[in-house]
């Protein structure tokens, strides 16, 4: 099957679901409701790229409130008890997401542990970050250098990393 035939599947299936399941598919992608929502109402998506286009366009209507609803729909990185709590319907795509945890340092866990601490306290949300690809040691540094931003940048920050994992989960449908 080629790359065109899958995308156009994932258009099909997303124009095809019943209003609740689409819904439901959209909060697996991304936890802000009003996201959700809004792409819900654009539906039917003529193809891949009306779809992509929607969700950039979706995506600059958002406001802080509902950033905030998509971050906390998110474990911390490297919390697998989080991940397997509280979060059941997302556990395997965020465990893969967060593979690059796996294996990693006791010091480097600890690390992350103290950074996400202190990263929550200070901007007032978790740190998100696209963590596909990444090692804990780069997750790590990031999260580490972000931690010098003022709270409006590490916001818009946080919220492009949101869009890049929504349009990974989406993939993933």
């Amino acid at each position: 099957m080629s790359l065109q035939s899958k995308t156009n599947m994932k258009v099909d299936l997303l124009n095809q679901l019943d209003e609740q399941n689409a819904l439901e598919a959209l909060l697996k992608c991304c936890g802000s409701r009003r996201w959700a929502e809004l792409m819900l109402a654009s539906r039917p998506f003529k193809n891949e790229d009306s779809l992509d286009g929607e969700i950039t366009k979706t995506f600059a209507k958002l406001d802080r409130s509902d950033w905030l609803d998509a971050f906390a729909a998110h474990p911390k990185i490297g919390d697998v008890d989080s991940l397997r709590k509280k979060y059941g319907d997302t556990k395997d795509w965020a465990k893969s997401e967060q593979s690059g945890v796996n294996g990693t340092s006791q010091e480097v866990l600890e690390r992350l542990s103290t950074g996400n601490k202190k990263y929550e306290e200070t901007f007032g949300f978790i740190f998100i970050v696209c963590a596909t690809g990444k090692s804990a040691s780069e997750m790590l540094e990031l999260l580490e250098l972000r931690l010098g931003n003022s709270p409006e940048a590490e916001l818009k920050i946080a919220a492009l990393e949101q869009e890049k994992i929504t349009r990974l989960r989406l993939q993933k449908l």
